[in-house]
């Protein structure tokens, strides 16, 4: 990888800017850094090597802090939730269910396996998707409360469970690196409320803020390398590690500098590498090839929509349920697993990937009727 590599890449990682301008597409900023790696890699000219180390290393600790910030924004302290948190755990449980079922129903008409993967896909929900819009559009009320727990929720265990599914012939050496990585979230969380309740964190970050010397920022950093250090070491994937410690983060209470930090260090540089690298990893080419993964990226896409939406029947908008289909955070990470680890046959990662851009386009289609004052 040279410096004119890394030129390319700043300028493929406008188009994500670029495409979220006209604000009534509602487009993820992500999906233009994917088209980019996705038309100089592997499906189009090869300019870029997803193979190339320093090019993965950089994308892995894109993706461990891309999973960081996500984990950090889970509203965990929001108080106005945990009245909504029961019917969402049930509404997550029961698209949970409906999701299995038809994932393993896909893995059988499709002949491919995989069933647990695409039940975690299709029952997921991305809140780095979702939250964002709903503070855009202004919605409120219980139903969207109810909604954005259901979203948390689904989220955070379809994170944890895509390790152990996505190689279930691991998924005891997965499962206890798992609780590794949980215990040390664990103790992250209380030594920060122990020094937070003292008073010694407040003292440095005020130290840090006076003197320009970024603190928070180091350390939150020393901590997410060490929890990748520790996910490597245990064969657990950098995406639950780097969520796992945005977790404890956001527990404590994330200071605004430290999140506007981030914020600049994933958004300005490191995440839109990662999704690059994730485009030029993919070869879209197999699902021209092998119509069977093209017709299985569109099932994936619109049997998500469809399990969320079932959630009418109990009480939730159908454009409420479409928003919380809406996902990116699980299928990358299991594409990214896939191209990483060859556990995926080629072009199921591609095919990961275009059935969460369905999803992704059927948030942008349901953000309208959700934004209405009284919806159906």
């Amino acid at each position: 990888m040279t410096f004119w590599h890394f030129l390319l890449i700043g300028l493929i990682a406008l188009l994500g800017p670029l495409l979220v301008l006209p604000t009534t597409w509602r487009l993820p900023v992500v999906l233009g850094e994917l088209i980019g790696g996705l038309v100089l890699g592997r499906t189009g000219f090869g300019v870029l090597d997803a193979g190339d180390p320093t090019f993965t290393f950089l994308a892995n600790l894109g993706f461990a802090l891309t999973m960081f910030v996500v984990g950090s924004h889970v509203p965990i302290r929001d108080e106005s939730l945990r009245p909504a948190m029961a019917r969402g755990l049930l509404r997550a449980i029961a698209v949970g269910v409906l999701a299995g079922i038809l994932g393993f129903a896909m893995a059988q008409i499709f002949d491919t396996g995989h069933g647990a993967v695409y039940a975690v896909l299709m029952a997921s929900s991305s809140a780095a998707l979702v939250l964002p819009t709903v503070d855009s559009l202004g919605l409120k009320g219980p139903d969207v409360l109810q909604m954005v727990a259901q979203v948390a929720i689904a989220d955070t265990a379809c994170i944890v469970a895509l390790p152990l599914a996505i190689d279930p012939s691991r998924a005891g050496r997965a499962a206890v690196g798992a609780l590794l990585i949980a215990g040390g979230a664990a103790i992250l969380f209380l030594t920060l409320r122990s020094l937070d309740r003292r008073g010694i964190w407040k003292t440095v970050r005020t130290e840090s803020h006076e003197r320009d010397l970024a603190i928070e920022l180091r350390v939150s950093l020393i901590v997410l390398a060490g929890f990748c250090a520790l996910a490597v070491s245990t064969h657990v994937s950098i995406m639950l590690a780097g969520f796992a410690c945005g977790l404890a983060i956001a527990a404590v209470g994330e200071p605004r500098r430290l999140a506007k930090q981030l914020f600049a260090l994933s958004d300005g540089f490191l995440s839109p590498l990662f999704f690059v690298w994730l485009g030029a990893s993919l070869s879209l080419r197999t699902l021209g090839s092998q119509p069977k993964f093209l017709a299985l990226g569109v099932a994936l896409g619109v049997g998500a929509i469809a399990v969320h939406m079932t959630m009418r029947a109990f009480g939730q908008p159908s454009a409420l349920g479409a928003m919380s289909a809406a996902q990116l955070g699980v299928p990358v990470a299991a594409a990214a697993i896939g191209a990483q680890t060859g556990v995926l046959a080629p072009g199921i990662p591609a095919a990961l990937i275009l059935g969460s851009l369905i999803t992704v386009a059927g948030l942008a289609i349901a953000s309208g009727p959700a934004a209405r004052p009284q919806v159906p």
